[in-house]
């Protein structure tokens, strides 16, 4: 069955009130939000519960991407509509890859 485009499979629990109501999943995950104005959200998690999609209706959506890291899943960048990546990894760098970003050589000093 389909609920304002979103595939229902399962159990889902709708709550209301006098200007809203949400949809939330079987993990009590919230999956819809729609106000009295036809203002709504939609969200998409893995099976892990992490929340992965996000849209809204005015055209906004925002994707998390998800890596493994020995057994612990971690946050690690961000895509939006607005063509933004926001990119939280630490990154690792050879001496000559800091070199070409910086433009010139560098000397690492010791203790």
């Amino acid at each position: 069955m389909k609920f304002k485009g979103i595939e229902l499979k399962g159990t889902y629990e709708f709550r209301c009130d006098t200007t809203s109501f949400e949809v939330y999943d079987e993990k009590g995950n919230r999956i819809y939000h729609e106000n009295s104005n036809g203002y709504w959200y939609k969200w998409e998690y893995d099976k892990k519960g992490n929340e992965i999609y996000i849209e809204n209706s005015e055209g906004y959506w925002e994707k998390s991407y998800f890596e493994n890291s020995n057994g612990y899943w971690e946050r690690s960048y961000f895509e939006n509509s607005n063509g933004k990546i926001i990119d939280n990894r630490v990154k690792e760098l050879t001496i000559e890859e800091i070199e070409e970003l910086l433009g010139y050589k560098i000397k690492i000093k010791g203790e």
